[in-house]
């Protein structure tokens, strides 16, 4: 595995060396145009960026920019600081996963296995957490259940809107079974469906599609 590492930070870029394999080719860079540069010109498996502390914000804002310009690349994010909203803006832009600079070794395997076969790494219930809590601190007083405009809303059939909205209201695909009486099985077809459609990757992206697009109405 041939791995990009965006990392500032002499000791945990040498931890990150001790919990990967030994066969696994790790590089280094130090900043955002040298990252961009190696990536633009080279062929990697994975990119780790450690997003310090200094200028937290701006460095999230470049990780979704590397996201944006190399929509292929699989990237974890590694944040100093624990936060919930640059959590949510990297994995809604679609960053593959985010975790702790001093990762363990079996947790950072578990990872990089998650996210290779096409999942978000965070964990389920975390994500769901995250579109609830979006869902609640959405400014707008119209219900999702009630509102029927978002981007795309238009590509989709009734029975799609309504799963969409639910997503966006942070329920899992057992409960959207359950709420509106079908399969599981039915639930991931029309999630597929709408997936494509709106052209979205996962249920974040699709959870916050929704509801940015209601809370304009």
């Amino acid at each position: 595995m041939k791995v990009l590492c965006w990392n500032t930070n002499g000791s945990v870029f040498e931890h990150w060396k001790k919990v990967c394999e030994e066969r696994d080719q790790l590089i280094r860079s130090h900043s955002f145009d040298e990252t961009a540069e190696l990536l633009r010109n080279g062929s990697y498996d994975y990119c780790f960026i450690y997003v310090d502390d200094v200028e937290f914000s701006a460095k999230v804002e470049n990780v979704v920019t590397l996201r944006q310009r190399f929509p292929a690349l699989k990237i974890l994010a590694f944040p100093y600081l624990s936060s919930q909203s640059a959590a949510m803006r990297m994995l809604s832009m679609g960053i593959n996963g985010q975790c702790s600079p001093y990762i363990a070794k079996e947790q950072l395997r578990l990872v990089l296995s998650v996210v290779s076969s096409g999942e978000i790494w965070g964990g389920k219930e975390f994500i769901q957490q995250l579109i609830k809590q979006s869902s609640e601190a959405s400014p707008s007083e119209q219900p999702l259940e009630s509102a029927v405009n978002f981007v795309g809303s238009e590509l989709l059939s009734e029975r799609e809107v309504g799963v969409a909205k639910l997503i966006a209201k942070g329920l899992s695909n057992k409960e959207i079974a359950r709420d509106l009486e079908v399969t599981e099985r039915t639930v991931k077809a029309h999630l597929t469906a709408v997936f494509r459609k709106l052209h979205v990757k996962d249920r974040l992206a699709l959870a916050l599609l929704v509801q940015r697009g209601i809370s304009d109405v």
